[in-house]
């Protein structure tokens, strides 16, 4: 059954419930057929007499193949329905559309048309070709076996070549996406399986959300003792654990005789700090086994009078006090939001923090910076297109796909620094890990761009502020930096602007990763924090 069919079917459906008969029903529709259709663009104020030249107008004037989206997202009659309402609705441009990984329209609400008697709600899907199963036929020269191309029919065949490219990174693309999804629909059936409860929505997916037992693993790398000592010594992070003093002991007149609650206190350094600053009493939460050395360390410190330990995932332990007047945490991760602890100061503060209670920090900023460390590219990811006389190219996307975690020399920033996201802990929600932003970076040097280094600012608002910076500029931490590699170097010119986006989200199978992609110029390139 074709398209339209489906929409005719529909159609005499409501024409019954009014009484008119199929008859008239086909009448009209044959009538309508008859008529000539005003089309108006998708994402602009154009209008078009018919859907060939609306949909060739889509292609030239906003880069958007229709028939290679159909067939990215394998569009059915009631999904393409949706898309349609989706755009017409959210009022989203071609370009946001061309960049989604997922189906954002997707929903029933989108099967309520926005505009009345849409013409686009009519179009039949098998009428938007492939430009594969719609070539020309071009002449040939049956004398010499050859084929004969006009200008036109050259400068045709280049755009199909460039379109058929874009097809096929769209797909690889695809692909990735879609091996994800079913790895998580697996894990799904698995869990209904065997009875486990899974009932959270995909945008709801936070630490809460996550069995204790399946979120161990993450917990246990914080057992071992090396990185904590990692984060507590000079050379691993001196700015880190002075940041965190210094903000409650220079404010310790706003902390004197409070209630402090430390989530993910690790040895307890956070805590005793806070003791120190005049705070009554301190309940320290952790699920990893370094807690039992801390009841150690706040014993030998003879603080057990003010601090009081409990080991156990926040969500799921009871902490006998109802209100805090005050939150402190070091829930950073690389590239700040990786690991998720994030989601736990969200649930401590929504279920913990006094009305005008504190939050430390309460704000943090995520950066990019633009890097042309040739030497880099070349032992990291050129290195794989001449292994001892043999091609390795297909390793280059495996390096590329996992971010590094390292210190960047600031010698080889060729960019400005430009802020894509800012995060209020007081607001902030666990979607904030989802966003899409764009981005340009001001080249301040000629050569080459080989990678887009993330860091992160952490601020402290308080009377006396406090705020210190992971990015290369600064004293270096025990975060580094989070490099971004590209496959390819881009040429770039000192006062040129790049533009770019940048995509991050929750990780599909882990809800503690994230999948972040990155759109630079001609290229598209997803990267995995797992």
């Amino acid at each position: 059954m074709t398209d339209q069919a489906v929409f005719k079917m529909q159609e005499n459906h409501v024409g019954q419930m009014n009484g008119v008969s199929e008859s008239e029903s086909d009448d009209e529709w044959e009538e309508m057929n008859d008529e000539e259709q005003i089309i108006e663009c998708l994402f602009c104020k154009n209008v078009y007499n018919g859907f060939l030249d609306a949909l060739k107008h889509l292609e030239s004037s906003h880069n958007f193949n229709f028939s290679t989206f159909k067939n990215r997202y394998a569009l059915d009659v009631y999904s393409y329905i949706k898309l349609i309402n989706f755009i017409r609705k959210k009022n989203i441009t071609a370009e946001e559309l061309n960049g989604l990984n997922v189906k954002l329209w997707d929903n029933d609400e989108y099967l309520s048309p926005v505009i009345q008697d849409d013409p686009w709600l009519m179009l039949d899907l098998d009428d938007i070709e492939d430009p594969i199963t719609n070539s020309h036929v071009y002449p040939t020269n049956s004398e010499h076996e050859s084929v004969t191309l006009s200008e036109i029919h050259f400068a045709e065949l280049q755009r199909t070549i460039q379109s058929l490219k874009a097809q096929l990174e769209q797909r690889d693309l695809a692909c990735l996406i879609a091996k994800q999804q079913i790895e998580e629909m697996t894990k799904k059936v698995q869990k209904l399986v065997f009875d486990e409860d899974d009932s959270s929505k995909p945008k709801d997916r936070c630490v809460k959300k996550v069995s204790s037992n399946s979120d161990q693993g993450y917990f246990n790398t914080y057992s071992h003792f090396a990185i904590h000592h990692e984060m507590l010594t000079v050379i691993g992070d001196k700015v880190r654990t002075e940041s965190y003093r210094d903000a409650l002991f220079t404010n310790s007149h706003i902390f004197n005789n409070c209630i402090m609650l430390d989530v993910g206190c690790g040895t307890g350094i956070l805590s005793m700090f806070a003791a120190k600053s005049g705070c009554k009493k301190v309940i320290s939460v952790d699920q990893s086994d370094i807690i039992y050395h801390a009841m150690d360390i706040v014993r030998e410190n003879n603080l057990t009078n003010i601090i009081t330990l409990k080991k156990g995932r926040l969500e799921d332990i009871d902490l006998d006090i109802n209100k805090f007047d005050a939150i402190i945490s070091e829930w950073m991760g690389y590239f700040l939001l990786f690991e998720g602890m994030l989601d736990s100061v969200i649930y401590a503060r929504d279920h913990y923090l006094a009305p005008g209670g504190k939050l430390l920090p309460n704000r943090c900023t995520i950066s990019l910076v633009g890097s042309g460390d040739t030497k880099r590219y070349i032992d990291l990811v050129d290195y794989w297109s001449n292994v001892y006389g043999f091609k390795m190219s297909c390793m280059k996307a495996e390096v590329v796909r996992e971010p590094s975690i390292e210190f960047v020399n600031a010698q080889d920033l060729v960019t400005n620094v430009a802020e894509i996201q800012s995060f209020d802990l007081y607001k902030v929600t666990t979607d904030c890990c989802n966003f899409s932003v764009p981005f340009s970076l001001t080249v301040k040097r000629s050569g080459s761009l080989t990678a887009i280094i993330g860091y992160f600012d952490v601020f402290f608002d308080l009377e006396n502020p406090v705020h210190f910076s992971t990015g290369p500029h600064a004293t270096p931490t025990h975060w580094k930096q989070t490099v971004f590699s590209l496959s390819e170097p881009i040429s770039i010119t000192e006062g040129e602007v790049v533009i770019g986006k940048l995509i991050c989200q929750r990780h599909v199978k882990d809800v503690r990763g994230l999948i972040v992609t990155i759109k630079i110029k001609d290229l598209n390139q997803v990267y995995y924090l797992d």
